[in-house]
């Protein structure tokens, strides 16, 4: 009787439905809530992810910051180019999954260079192979790579699973855009599409106008912004760099003694001494602290209370021009007379997110 129960939430707690009668919570026996907890959490509510990721050290925190909350699923992790190579992002998501021990997460290879063949170096901030160049004898071998191409994999995951699955892109848009344009109906299937890149203030860490994720790929950043119309959530650089964190937390966060926090110390080291180079310290908007920048847009994706505001408006990004080529251009006088419009970032639960990072490593 209980197995083909539904769920209801009243004024007066949570009931069960049975074929005839609706049963208080309380009286439920508790093998059977035990029994049914895992099926309750997977049915009801579990947050189903894309992840597409060019696996730098803040793509590695993002993805230990889904991986530690319960009720996400990641239903697959598609692999681009970006910090390094698609072959050591590979490599470095099979990293993050053996240390988190889900190595049952599907991993899939994509696209190794941008939509027009054009190269944008990341420099060396996360190290030449993208996790600080931090030595692991015993990494996972790339066998455990799947044999289907990324880009497919995302349009059947998303055709699968219809209007539940949110894709959190981290890394430069061309998996993404590659998507759209074979599959035209793959935005429309999508929970939502939550971006970390552009910029807002023409601030750039890569070109003079150009936040990376969006100069290393403009013309997939460009297909992405006019071409999904499902829910779209963009952290910008400037957005991150105003919502750092104290180097003194990011202190605390690294001592938890786990395996999780110490694989982090190491992979981290080489970033955390960067962040004081005369080039960085030109880039940060706001000033020195810790900017795990995928994070953000990772923590709006699976916490609902996290985004406190945003301002939404028409987003596109410039294709020409000798200096602001990939700036992500903001129409605040609705010039481009578009009807769909961007989430973007403006303050979120900085509290909330410490604890998203600090359970991360646990």
């Amino acid at each position: 009787m209980f197995s083909s129960a539904t769920l209801r939430c009243t004024f007066r707690g949570l009931c069960l439905r049975t074929a005839d009668r609706w049963i208080k919570q309380d009286s439920i026996p508790r093998a059977f809530k035990k029994h049914n907890q895992r099926h309750f959490t997977t049915e009801v509510s579990m947050k189903k992810l894309l992840v597409d990721v060019d696996c730098g050290v803040d793509d590695a925190q993002a993805l230990m910051m889904a991986l530690a909350v319960p009720d996400v699923q990641i239903l697959g992790i598609s692999c681009v180019h970006g910090n390094t190579s698609v072959e050591n992002v590979c490599k470095n998501v099979l990293r993050v999954l053996k240390v988190c021990k889900h190595l049952e997460i599907p991993v899939f290879s994509g696209a190794t260079k941008s939509l027009l063949g054009q190269t944008v170096s990341a420099g060396d901030f996360h190290g030449k192979d993208g996790l600080g160049d931090a030595p692991d004898p015993d990494a996972p071998g790339l066998d455990l790579v799947q044999k289907e191409g990324a880009v497919s994999a995302m349009i059947r995951i998303v055709n699968e699973n219809p209007g539940e699955v949110s894709l959190v892109a981290t890394a430069p848009l061309t998996n993404v855009a590659l998507a759209v344009k074979l599959d035209p109906s793959f935005p429309q299937k999508l929970r939502g599409l939550y971006i970390m890149g552009g910029n807002t203030d023409s601030r750039g860490n890569t070109t003079v106008c150009g936040e990376y994720n969006f100069a290393a790929d403009p013309e997939a950043a460009y297909i992405v912004l006019n071409e999904f119309i499902c829910p779209v959530y963009i952290a910008s650089w400037e957005f991150t760099c105003r919502s750092k964190l104290p180097w003194e937390f990011c202190d605390g966060w690294l001592a938890q003694d786990t395996d999780k926090a110490r694989f982090m110390k190491q992979i981290f080291k080489h970033s955390m001494e960067s962040s004081h180079s005369e080039r960085i310290e030109k880039e940060l908007v706001d000033g020195q602290g810790f900017i795990s920048c995928d994070s953000y847009a990772m923590a709006a994706a699976i916490d609902d209370t996290y985004v406190i505001e945003t301002e939404q408006k028409a987003v596109t990004v410039e294709l020409a021009g000798n200096w602001c080529r990939g700036m992500m251009v903001v129409d605040h006088l609705d010039i481009l007379k578009k009807t769909h419009k961007a989430h973007i970032l403006k303050k979120v639960d900085l509290e909330r997110f410490k604890v998203l990072m600090m359970n991360a490593l646990k």
